[in-house]
């Protein structure tokens, strides 16, 4: 009978951990194993404090239906992963009884992590859907008149007679000139551009960004390392396109920890956790890129807005760039987010499905 349960525990897709009295683990099924990172062997017997950490949710529930009887929920709690990307469960403890006493807690661990990335997924391609359109609108109201100005601008040039107007006319010709080549930037959205997949190996893209960057003056400052998983096979990608995304990240990396000791950890590996999807339908093992940096990181409030076009927190800056770079990775079908905290960095996380032919 015990191993018929065991066996019916282990085929419940979500995480189920049974605790005795004491509140030590006497019972993991499978998909709790992957989402608490551990195994039945090497957890049997521990507190689950000292699995999850004795002030997270799984281990505070644990406590309180111990110590009251009754069943309690939290949703959407976090779990930090050490090697994995870190999760949101939903997380349910309900006593077990012994007559009228709680012998132990049985608690239930529902991964949401999918859910909400693809809904995150969903509301990113609904924006660029949006973003396409507004750009459609901005070149049918936009570029035919700008294309009159430089015209007008031009002539104003041939015919100044002094230098205050040659100047200005010149300033016209050059403002509209930077314009049109944003609206052209922007026009990115519109376009059904076919990517140029072929084989690509993702180390050689990234070395190649790197070796552009730190031309720059600001990135010769800054020590990168590379924690590159050597194992990663090539794969089917526009290897121009990623190159134009990653030397974004990269150079936005750069410019965030400009005037202090920076360091870049640019990362790769290949997970199994949550399988994007190609454009066939099949399910494929994920490339993740993560770009991890030691700058001031950025406020809660501006995280949202940062892929919005025109959207910059830098002096000069278009606000188009991690736009353009979501579209493409978007294209890719593949998700690029970022997290961050003040005072603490920022991870750039972008994934994208290993597909290895075509």
């Amino acid at each position: 009978m015990a191993r018929k349960l065991e066996s019916t525990l282990d085929a419940v897709v979500d995480g189920v951990v049974v605790l005795d009295a004491d509140r030590r683990i006497e019972f993991l099924n499978p998909e709790a194993c992957r989402i608490l990172e551990t195994s039945l062997e090497a957890a049997h017997g521990l507190l689950i404090d000292s699995v999850t950490g004795s002030d997270h949710s799984i281990a505070n529930l644990s406590r309180i239906v111990m110590t009251n009887g009754r069943p309690a929920i939290e949703r959407e709690r976090p779990i930090e992963r050490r090697i994995e990307p870190d999760l949101v469960v939903d997380v349910q403890a309900s006593p077990l009884l012994e007559g009228h006493t709680v012998d132990g807690v049985i608690l239930t661990l529902r991964d949401c992590t999918i859910h909400n990335n693809l809904q995150e997924l969903v509301d990113q391609r609904q924006a660029l859907s949006a973003f396409g359109r507004i750009a459609a609108g901005i070149a049918h109201e936009v570029k035919n008149p700008l294309g009159g100005i430089r015209g007008a601008a031009e002539i104003l040039l041939a015919r100044a007679g002094d230098d205050k107007s040659k100047r200005a006319a010149d300033l016209i010709v050059r403002e509209v000139d930077r314009i049109a080549l944003l609206v052209e930037d922007f026009m990115v959205f519109t376009r059904g551009e076919e990517l140029r997949l072929a084989s690509t190996n993702i180390h050689r893209v990234l070395d190649d960004v790197l070796a552009v960057a730190q031309l720059d003056p600001i990135g010769a400052s800054v020590e990168v390392r590379r924690e590159f998983d050597p194992s990663i096979p090539e794969f089917q990608a526009d290897s121009d396109r990623l190159v134009q995304v990653f030397l974004n990240l990269v150079r936005n990396a750069f410019q965030a920890m400009e005037g202090v000791a920076g360091v870049l950890v640019i990362s790769s590996r290949i997970t199994l956790d949550h399988r994007l999807t190609s454009a066939d339908g099949r399910h494929l093992p994920t490339l993740v890129v993560e770009l991890c940096d030691n700058g001031p990181g950025i406020e809660p409030g501006m995280l949202d807005k940062l892929a919005t076009p025109f959207f910059t927190t830098r002096s000069g800056g278009t606000g188009l760039g991690l736009a353009v770079s979501r579209h493409w990775i978007a294209r890719h079908l593949g998700t690029l987010r970022i997290e961050s905290e003040p005072q603490r960095g920022t991870t750039v996380r972008v994934a994208l499905p290993l597909m290895t032919q075509r």
